[in-house]
């Protein structure tokens, strides 16, 4: 073997690398939309998550990230232990399509079918075809379908490229012997867990192992325990992904090491314990991609087999091997930055942060207009309480969309990221202006001062207006309903129109001496207080309209409402002045 050799086997290396990289990568993107939903449909039953799992990682082709994306959702607390146990399960099952896709290299025969079944007839054609939908399409989707196409096609020449660099290893005694110490179970478990590791991918490495199978030196008595070891250097990514994280996010890690440890020990006892008695006549025999693809599934799924109906046990372990601190309590973490390589499942994650800090916005402004009626000490320190929690999530929100916009999103993505950074802001000044409503009550308190009772009832109509206002914000948000949000913005014209009407006639009544001025400046306060939220709910409406067209252009929608739907929305403006009338 010649130096060109060693020179061709590390670009294959290389390339079959980046390739399984950047298929792996591209996958994720094109399913990442539905891998939210796919994995919110877990239950309890470790069965029907196991199967979830399978499905996930055959789809994104990657069982660390799938683990990673389960410690994460542990985290944060939408996932229990008991459920991510049946998930890992599966994404180990999952993990072994990748092998029998990389066994295809191995294929003989010379018939035109055989021949069409080789990934070096197939892998230039899917490159065209990959480059052909990157280059000329315009659709996310199918560029991304490109680079799935290309990634695979890069996979699988860096594959060969491998394989036809080290085939003149076969005739050198020396790469040939160095197998037979390979045989050494300890030895060939520490070889493959330590590739595995620095690698951080168990599918690359049996890769790399099937690849190696090409020169006749690796035997079924070589390659099992260093298979063995892959499925354990696996688990080194979820065990790093985990510092930092909760206690049953680390259980979940330490799942995954005791799921692959037992299992891969388990296996080898199992199977040398049978070749003692029995004896293997094929455990000398040469082994091709094929039969390593065989012996990777077989223990996946025999170890799923043995250890799925005893998930409570690898439960108890975890428990064993993390204890709880006494009188400690969990803190979930729901923007987990493990899940930021994965921005479809970080941007579920945002909305759900965002409707947390929308509800309780949206309590505090209810809150604060009750106040205006009765003051209450207690429900104004809430009301500062909410406030502060309210910021917190408006910082830690705005800096985690920001890192996840430095991901590769798709359009669809791209454009749900923009929607909550326009919306996050407004939730936060509609929280803001509950803190000063509710500071103009305690004023109000403090100083025992009251306004008329003609102004109270003209008060009372602009309090009805804002809380429904408040409430069609809500639903158009919560249930992304564009039915909602259209009417948010001819009702926050009447609540404009219903604050210039108020202070028209407390100017009428400071004339007639019936009012006071001190009065007018606390009226004056909620009324600009009041239009600020109708402003803000305006806002966060118009960014749910906008981003169904990928457009954010606030006074360029309100100017063609005005003029492309003038029937539909004057007719709405004149229902809501008559209903808001003083």
């Amino acid at each position: 073997m010649s130096i060109f050799n060693v020179f061709t086997l590390l670009g294959g290396l290389a390339m079959f690398l980046y390739g399984m990289d950047v298929m792996g990568k591209a996958l994720e993107k094109q399913a990442g939309s539905k891998l939210h939903s796919i994995l919110e449909k877990l239950t309890s039953s470790p069965l029907k998550g196991f199967f979830l799992g399978m499905v996930v990682t055959a789809v994104i082709q990657s069982s660390s990230a799938t683990t990673v994306m389960v410690v994460g959702f542990v985290n944060s607390g939408f996932m229990t232990l008991r459920q991510a146990i049946g998930v890992i399960m599966g994404a180990n099952v999952g993990t072994t399509i990748t092998a029998w896709v990389l066994s295809l290299s191995g294929i003989q025969g010379d018939s035109f079918f055989i021949t069409l079944l080789k990934p070096s007839t197939f892998s230039p054609i899917l490159a065209f075809v990959g480059i052909l939908l990157y280059m000329a399409s315009k659709s996310d989707k199918k560029k991304n379908v490109g680079v799935i196409l290309l990634g695979f096609a890069i996979l699988m020449t860096g594959m060969d490229l491998m394989s036809g660099a080290v085939k003149p290893l076969r005739d050198v005694p020396e790469f040939c012997n160095l197998f037979t110490l390979f045989t050494n179970p300890i030895l060939g478990m520490a070889v493959g867990a330590l590739l595995t590791a620095i690698i951080q991918s168990s599918s690359a490495s049996v890769g790399i192992l099937q690849a190696l199978s090409v020169t006749g030196a690796v035997t079924y008595g070589s390659a099992l325990p260093i298979i063995m070891g892959q499925n354990i250097g696996t688990c080194v990514t979820a065990l790093l992904s985990c510092f930092g994280a909760n206690k049953n996010a680390r259980r979940t890690a330490v799942v995954h090491f005791y799921f692959n440890l037992i299992g891969s020990v388990g296996f080898m006892i199992i199977f040398y314990a049978i070749n003692a008695v029995v004896g293997f006549s094929f455990i000398n025999d040469s082994i091709n991609a094929a039969g390593i693809a065989v012996i990777h599934t077989l223990f996946n799924v025999t170890a799923t087999a043995i250890l799925l109906p005893l998930n409570r046990v690898l439960e108890k372990l975890a428990y064993m091997t993390i204890k709880d601190d006494e009188g400690e309590k969990e803190k979930f973490q729901i923007l987990d930055e493990r899940l930021i390589n994965t921005p479809a499942i970080a941007i579920e994650q945002s909305r759900k942060a965002l409707r947390n800090m929308a509800s309780e916005a949206s309590t505090s402004l209810i809150k604060s207009i009750t106040l205006l009626d009765k003051w209450n000490a207690e429900k104004a320190e809430e009301i500062v309480h909410s406030e502060k929690k309210v910021d917190k999530y408006e910082d830690t929100l705005s800096t985690y969309l920001l890192k996840v916009s430095a991901q590769d999103l798709s359009v669809r993505d791209s454009s749900e990221l923009t929607k909550i950074l326009h919306i996050v802001g407004d939730f936060e000044r509609i929280s803001d202006h509950s803190l000063a409503i509710s500071k103009i009550s305690e004023e109000m308190h403090t100083k025992e001062i009251q306004f008329s009772t003609q102004a109270n009832e003209e008060i009372k109509i602009l309090k009805d207006a804002v809380l429904e206002i408040l409430s069609l914000t809500m639903e158009s948000f919560v249930k992304e309903d564009a039915e909602a949000a259209y009417q948010v913005q001819p009702m926050e014209r009447v609540i404009h129109e219903l604050a210039r009407e108020i202070k028209n006639l407390h100017i009428e009544r400071l004339k007639n001496n019936s009012c006071t001025i001190e009065l007018g400046f606390v009226l004056s306060d909620l009324l600009n207080n009041c239009k600020r939220v109708a402003d803000h709910c305006s806002n966060i409406a118009i960014a749910l309209i906008e981003a169904e067209a990928d457009s954010f252009a606030p006074h360029h929608y309100v100017k063609n409402l005005k003029r492309d739907h003038a029937e539909s929305y004057y007719a709405l403006l004149d229902n809501m002045r008559a209903q808001y009338k003083i």
